[in-house]
């Protein structure tokens, strides 16, 4: 089979949000290549014993995607410079230079499946739909998640920061708002441990049926979440569907830029008392995140960090 590579130049802080984004136009997998140290768990999953030598991440993050040759290559490129606009509203994306090359013939949307294994954060599991279960993992908390066109797997240090920031505070009455829900993975991992219902919002359409994929792939009842399409920001449609001062617990895993306008929003959406997790903070940010967290009224709980990214936890006074 013949393939297109195309590249896409960004900024290492923004990569997730940029591959998102991608996922939107209907690119289905990114190839990331960047001078981000390798984190313990990232050497885990590559089982290895020699790693190459690291050097210091200069901030430029390339991300490759492969193009089947008879796909209609000019449409896919114009989708993908839509959401790249789209998004430049919100972040700074860097370059944004998408570039051609060839490739040798592979099968690029399976071949990622062997670098992808089970893991654990803390207790909880999680674990691909290819992979069996060990015997000595039966009785743990199990999340099935595949990768996918909607971000979120549990392996960035973001996401773990929220899965132990919901262990600590999820009860069988908690009502949760997921707000950038992706796979649903934040959402479904509330719902194991007890969570009353879930409500995620998502600009991402891909997010919508990755979410019933992993509801079903979990066992969990359609019927324990809800998803809604559009922007909470700015969208007073999305912001009533939601619904006001409901929400026990609200959580967001998205990058500092967007969690600043967003943070004197979701105030709207808390009983008071909730809480409001949040993540994709990269440790430069952590102050400006803090003052819009307390600037809206809030009180901070809790900071907690792993590697350069931080989660901050406050709750409506």
């Amino acid at each position: 089979m013949k393939w297109s590579k195309f590249t896409l130049k960004t900024r290492t802080e923004v990569e997730d949000i940029v591959i998102a984004a991608l996922a939107e136009a209907g690119v289905e997998g990114v190839e990331i290549e960047d001078k981000i140290p390798l984190t313990d768990i990232d050497k885990q999953q590559m089982f290895g014993d020699v790693f190459p030598a690291e050097v210091a991440d200069d901030g430029v993050a390339y991300l490759n995607f492969y193009v089947e040759e008879e796909t209609d290559k000019v449409a896919l490129l114009e989708s993908v410079k839509v959401a790249l606009l789209e998004l430049k509203q919100f972040v700074d994306i860097g370059e944004g230079v998408i570039t051609e090359s060839e490739t040798e013939d592979k099968d690029w949307i399976n071949n990622w499946k062997e670098y992808f294994h089970q893991f654990y954060v803390d207790d909880i599991l999680i674990i691909p739909s290819w992979e069996e279960v060990k015997p000595e993992d039966k009785d743990k908390l199990r999340i099935q998640i595949d990768p996918g066109t909607a971000f979120g797997t549990g392996l960035h240090e973001t996401t773990q920061l929220c899965l132990r920031q919901l262990k600590k505070h999820i009860s069988t009455e908690t009502e949760l708002l997921d707000i950038g829900t992706g796979s649903g993975i934040l959402s479904i991992t509330a719902l194991k441990l007890g969570a009353k219902h879930a409500v995620g919002t998502d600009v991402d359409p891909c997010a919508i049926s990755a979410v019933k994929e992993n509801l079903t792939a979990n066992t969990i009842s359609a019927k324990s979440m809800d998803m809604i399409l559009g922007n909470i920001i700015d969208d007073k449609k999305v912001q009533g569907q939601v619904g006001y001062a409901k929400y026990d617990i609200v959580i967001a895993n998205i990058l500092a830029d967007i969690l600043i306008p967003l943070t004197p929003v979701v105030l709207n959406h808390l009983k008071a008392g909730g809480l409001y997790i949040t993540s994709g903070i990269i440790d430069e940010k952590e102050t400006a995140v803090a003052e819009a967290v307390r600037a809206a009224g809030l009180e901070i709980l809790e900071i907690t960090y792993q590697g350069e990214w931080v989660s901050i936890t406050a709750r409506k006074k």
